[in-house]
């Protein structure tokens, strides 16, 4: 029996989890919550509006005033201690708000020349919008006093991750320095918010918000935020109006064009070689058909990085590094997507040929659908105490729906289904998830079935390459994975305990799921202490024990841990972690036992500090002993003048064993930003590593000497986040006991134009 549906089949599964999209059009508004008064009425404004940062417009002359009176952090909802007036209304396609931010000393503004969500540090205002009004997804947009914008996605339902700073949305700011504070103007056309349909008066969630960094960071809003609510999003005022507003076409068509060239070469005093030239046409095109739904798709997609990825080292971990997704198809709408377990990582989609994607709200949930073509097929290779990475050297079809439905404001249930077929190779993946909560009490559960089918070519090659300690002669794996839990949450207290399980069988091939056949428990809690007007004005206490088990009953882990932190003045954070863990390794148990130590803060609005320790016992894999580890690193940013930004973070660790040094190793990771106008950006990225190793204390050959670095220069001009230009150039080089000399082994330049096109 054929356990695999053909690719037709797949997508048409895919497709029908999120049916009800077929209804976004006529869907009702959320209903208001029955126990909240509406806050206002958001008036149409009568007249124009200059986005310049000058409050003078006579179209402001009928908006709704508003202000900022509350202090939520570090104050228990005390009077603010800067004043701030808002004023908001709408016109036929776009929603205005205008911040008058006074300060008691206006020369201790914090505004600096930044990059698009590089500004958080600074002081800034801004406008957060519930537009379904369900507490769950809302749009946060702030902007600095020089106008500098900063664009997340708020997920009230990820207790991971609540805030995706990926989404870059089309809107218009502008800010001025005064002599009383600053002054911030903000226009944000109906086509960038997804709402419901219909003409008549709708129900907004609205946080009026403004962040004040001084001797400590103070948040204030317009609303009263209680310090047991576990729901920020549910706490925004409710506010009527914006209706009969106009989308427009809703339209956009953003070409792209990029070009590079690539060298490399094998070893010193060799020639450059291995040129790969290419000239890349593109195209990616968005329309919403209704405020509720958006429609994308991509024709031989740019994913080319302009963000190098941070360094990361894999030198003692047995598990394949996780890397943040960059591309802009795939970070569009990808909270529509999410569940508790991450069965949907994009970059597991390496090389596709075109990409279709529909995301979109009813009126009690919301659906997400994703095809694409793939060159290439990289599958995750999982295992109980190792994974690694393997590619298929063929196409692949992919298909991924997602709908959810919320019952109410308490209850939410979803499905999620994910394929993946080659010629030989096929994952299927589909399960249920459900969510409640009511008060400060929470819980969430989550179960999902898996199919697969891998040729005998590829399982020779993953054990070949020891990517996995499964038995994976298995060519049709099949299981199961779920996870339960349950989360209390008020003023002082929070306690946590979930359970789950994976069958060895299972597999996520589009996910990050990289461990399976493991069952796991875990039970925590956190006692908070608030001291309000004082030095040190917080502090906690949070201890969690977990345990986990083999398939088979073997103990794995056995970890107790504390945590002891505080915050202070300058901005500070600090505190002390000890760990005690039972491991287990190639069929023995290790004792290991560790204190961590970590603290940052601000000695000034320029300038920022930190540093972490970790001394112990740890486990060298490769030798399979324990020895002392100490491990220091420090990281920071510093402010030059407005427009230049250092940041920096460098760490080095080893482990004494033996009468030795069994390794010793060093990461550095410098990045310079220059910011010479909103638009226009010069960023030089260094990155380098180091690890050594004693062959002496090693039963098996290893490589005593690895180095490496690595440098990018980039420069960038942005109209907007669909219209900009970027050039740029890199070179790395590495040195091993095969090439003992360092020498550069990498270069590359390149160009990527890109046009935003509005019909």
């Amino acid at each position: 029996m054929n356990l695999f549906a053909p690719k037709p089949r797949a997508l048409t599964i895919a497709l029908l989890l999120c049916a009800p999209f077929a209804q976004a059009q006529d869907a009702a508004p959320a209903t208001p919550t029955t126990s909240r008064i509406p806050a206002g009425a958001i008036p149409r404004l009568q007249g124009d509006i200059t986005i310049d940062g000058k409050l003078d417009d006579a179209g402001w002359a009928g908006a709704l005033e508003q202000s900022i009176d509350y202090e939520i952090s570090p104050g228990d909802n005390t009077p603010a201690q800067a004043k701030t007036r808002v004023r908001i209304g709408y016109t036929d396609d776009a929603l205005y708000v205008s911040f008058k931010a006074m300060d008691p000393d206006p020369s201790s503004v914090r505004a600096n020349l930044r990059d698009r969500d590089a500004m958080f540090n600074d002081d800034w205002v801004g406008v957060f919008l519930d537009t379904f009004n369900d507490n769950r997804r809302g749009y946060e947009l702030v902007v600095n006093p020089l106008g500098v914008q900063g664009d997340l996605i708020r997920d009230e339902t990820n207790t991971n991750n609540q805030e995706d700073a990926s989404w870059d949305g089309l809107w218009t700011s502008a800010g001025q320095l005064t002599a009383e504070g600053y002054d911030v103007e903000i226009r944000i056309p109906f086509s960038t918010l997804r709402f419901p349909t219909g003409g008549q008066d709708q129900t907004w969630g609205v946080s009026l918000i403004r962040t004040w960094p001084r001797d400590k960071r103070f948040q204030m809003t317009s609303h009263k935020v209680p310090r047991d609510s576990n729901c920020f999003q549910c706490e925004w005022g409710k506010y009527t109006g914006i209706a009969g507003v106009k989308q427009g076409r809703n339209l956009e068509v953003v070409p792209t064009l990029t070009m590079g060239t690539t060298q490399s070469r094998p070893a010193v005093g060799t020639k450059w070689g291995g040129t790969d030239t290419s000239i890349e046409p593109g195209v990616d095109v968005s329309w919403s058909p209704s405020p509720a739904m958006t429609l994308n798709a991509t024709l031989n997609p740019d994913f080319s990085q302009v963000e190098t990825d941070q360094l990361q080292l894999d030198f003692n971990s047995s598990f394949a590094l996780f890397y943040q997704e960059k591309r802009p198809f795939f970070l569009e709408g990808a909270d529509y997507f999410t569940t508790q377990f991450d069965v949907l990582y994009t970059r597991q989609i390496a090389d596709p040929d075109f990409g279709l994607r529909v995301t979109g709200r009813t009126g009690n949930g919301a659906y997400g659908a994703l095809v694409a073509r793939d060159a290439t097929t990289l599958v995750l290779v999982p295992g109980v105490l190792r994974s690694g990475f393997e590619e298929i050297d063929q196409k692949a079809n992919v298909a991924v729906g997602r709908y959810r439905h919320d019952f109410n404001d308490q209850l939410s249930i979803g499905a999620i289904g994910t394929f993946r077929h080659g010629d030989d190779y096929g994952n299927d993946l589909v399960g249920v998830d459900g969510r409640w909560r009511k008060g400060a009490h929470t819980a969430t559960a989550q179960f999902l079935h898996s199919q697969s089918e891998y040729s005998a070519d590829f399982i020779d090659r993953v054990v070949g390459n020891r990517k996995t300690d499964l038995d994976f002669s298995d060519a049709t794996p099949t299981g199961n994975a779920w996870r339960a839990g349950y989360a209390f949450s008020n003023r002082n207290w929070n306690f946590d305990i979930n359970h789950v399980e994976i069958d060895p069988g299972f597999r996520a091939d589009l996910g990050y799921v990289g461990q399976v056949g493991v069952d796991r428990s875990l039970i925590g809690g956190q006692r908070t202490w608030y001291r309000d007007g004082k030095s040190i004005h917080r502090f906690f206490l949070y201890g969690d024990y977990d345990i986990t088990h083999r398939f088979d009953g073997q103990l794995l882990e056995r970890e107790l841990e504390f945590q002891l932190g505080f915050q202070g003045a300058k901005q500070s954070n600090f505190g002390i972690a000890p760990l005690m863990r039972e491991r287990f390794w190639r069929g023995r148990l290790f004792d290991e036992h560790n204190i961590n130590l970590w603290g940052n803060f601000r000695p000034n609005g320029r300038l920022q500090l930190g540093t972490y320790m970790n001394f112990g016992r740890q486990l060298d894999l490769i030798a399979e002993r324990t020895g002392r580890r100490e491990m220091i690193g420090t990281w920071g940013n510093t402010a030059i003048g407005r427009g230049v930004n250092v940041e920096w973070e460098a760490s080095r660790q080893r482990l004494h064993r033996d009468g030795g040094v069994a390794f010793d190793a060093s990461v550095a990771d410098l990045r310079l930003g220059w910011q010479f106008t909103p638009q226009q950006r010069l960023r030089l990225t260094l990155q380098g590593s180091q690890v050594l190793r004693d062959q002496s204390l090693y039963a098996t050959t290893i490589n005593e000497t690895a180095r490496d670095w690595a440098g990018q220069v980039v420069y960038s001009y942005k109209v907007n986040p669909r219209t900009a230009l970027y050039a740029g150039a890199s070179y790395g080089a590495f040195m091993d006991d095969d090439n003992l000399e360092l020498f550069g082994s990498t270069r590359s330049v390149f160009l990527k134009l890109s046009y935003g096109w509005q019909p």
